[in-house]
């Protein structure tokens, strides 16, 4: 099937305003400007983005390019895309399985239209260390979510879906704003249910120009026949693995019990396609699997059991972020069990844990926070 072109009325008033007016409005300004994601900037662009679209301050950069680009030059890019594309016709992206037809316009349990929907696009300066570096993740904050989780952070983005509808050619111009302004790589943030369209954007993008590293940014309910379809395409995988228990999984994501077993299947394809995360000389992530954890109230996401299963089905060198950064959000005040905060004695165990499994790739950040609450007591 070949990937249909934009079609709809909102596609034609994006082609009819100009680039700035657009990208004012999806939370990005021009090149040039300061970048904006729905309030204050957070650090100014330069006057003249370099027009080289190479990785810049990299030794040994000249050794490395995408996964995309080596995709491309063998001349299977496309019919990735029209593969991924054919999905949308019975849409399987997720373990859900729904099955509408999106293209037609039919809504499955994400409630995702056919076209990727935008909330903000900015240099993130909180993500891991080695994504951050000096000038940021381009993260690209993708609306509505295949999960349901009650202590959701970003709940008016995930589940009521605030944000503008994009097509494939302007998703492909905000990467290419993102690196133009130096970002290090392009983090597309919640993509399971929009994996198509980023397909086909960095397709598009990689033809104008675009040359850093793709992060797939996931809450980790991913199908594995999806991330089958990545391979080659992502450069990084940052997916989440929340839970180990299957009835607290149900619980609390509004998925069915199959989560942990289909996130431990999705994230051990991830690794066999990009390994353990690789590096240049500054310590900017070049490709590999990077996972979160977030450590919750009463050991509910089963966080020794996450951290034995990485040491024993992966690596002990596989980059791990026990996050400790859980709050008390949306409804998570319903849920006796999650209704406060994480004490130190827990985040401290949850970093105790992973040492006992031999875990040796630390976030930086986790370690950092395990001395404050240490000291804390």
């Amino acid at each position: 099937m070949k990937r249909p072109l934009p079609a709809t009325a909102g596609d034609q008033r994006d082609r009819g305003q100009s680039r700035r007016h657009f990208l004012r409005n999806l939370g990005i300004a021009a090149a040039g400007t300061t970048l904006l994601a729905h309030g204050p900037a957070e650090r100014s662009a330069p006057e003249k983005p370099s027009a080289d679209p190479e990785p810049r301050d990299r030794p040994g950069a000249e050794l490395w390019q995408p996964a995309y680009l080596k995709l491309e030059a063998e001349g299977k890019f496309e019919q990735r895309v029209e593969q991924a594309y054919e999905h949308l016709e019975h849409c399987e992206l997720c373990p859900r399985r729904c099955r509408v037809n999106r293209l037609a316009g039919q809504i499955g349990a994400c409630n995702a239209p056919e076209q990727a929907v935008v909330y903000s696009a900015q240099p993130h300066y909180g993500e891991e260390l080695p994504l951050v570096g000096h000038n940021g993740s381009g993260t690209i904050f993708f609306s509505n979510c295949n999960l349901r989780c009650v202590f959701c952070q970003n709940w008016p983005i995930a589940h009521e879906g605030r944000g503008r509808r994009v097509a494939d050619e302007t998703l492909a111009d905000v990467m290419l704003q993102l690196q133009g302004i130096g970002c290090h790589n392009i983090n597309v943030v919640t993509p399971s249910h929009v994996m198509p369209n980023i397909l086909a954007a960095v397709r598009i993008a990689a033809g104008k120009g675009l040359r850093i590293p793709l992060v797939y940014n996931t809450g980790g309910y991913d199908a594995l026949e999806a991330i089958k379809l990545l391979d080659g395409v992502v450069d990084i995988y940052l997916p989440d693995l929340k839970f180990t228990d299957g009835v607290e999984a149900e619980r609390y994501t509004g998925s069915t019990q199959d989560y942990p077993r289909v996130a431990k299947a999705a994230i051990e394809e991830m690794y066999r396609q990009v390994g353990n995360l690789q590096t240049d000389r500054q310590g900017i992530a070049l490709r590999g699997v990077m996972i979160r954890h977030l450590v919750m109230p009463n050991r509910i996401a089963g966080t020794r059991e996450f951290v034995n299963w990485v040491a024993e089905s992966l690596s002990p060198d596989t980059y791990v972020n026990i996050m400790s950064q859980y709050r008390v959000e949306h409804r998570a005040f319903e849920h006796p069990k999650i209704a406060r905060a994480i004490t130190t004695q827990e985040y401290l165990e949850a970093m105790e844990w992973a040492e006992e499994a031999g875990l040796r790739n630390l976030d930086e950040r986790s370690v950092m926070q395990k001395e404050v609450f240490r000291r804390r007591g």
